[in-house]
């Protein structure tokens, strides 16, 4: 079966499954794209870095395995800053929920 445009943005926003959510070392968890970009918003600099430098990647390897986005991870992945990453998934977030009418 083909996924339509609506039901892919539908998977990509969903609630990811429990064992999959992101526990930021902060101590926030995010369970969807959403609150990614919620946590984007608020959380520092310092926390970003920790979770996205040259070593890690883990936003990027959550959104590409776990969310299943491969647009987003790549934007990710490219994002040097906190800001230029709450930017591709406030973009992104904006771009799926048109979709569901």
């Amino acid at each position: 079966m083909v996924e339509t445009l609506k039901q892919e943005a539908q998977r990509l926003l969903a609630d990811v499954p429990g064992e999959y959510v992101f526990r930021v070392n902060d101590g926030q968890v995010f369970h969807n794209m959403k609150e990614l970009g919620e946590g984007l918003k608020n959380i520092s600099d310092d926390t970003y870095i920790y979770h996205a430098n040259e070593q890690k990647h883990d936003f990027y390897n959550w959104v590409k395995d776990v969310i299943g986005d491969e647009i987003l991870s790549r934007n990710l992945r490219e994002a040097l800053t906190r800001t230029q990453a709450l930017r591709s998934v406030s973009s992104r977030i904006h771009i799926l929920s048109k979709r569901l009418g």
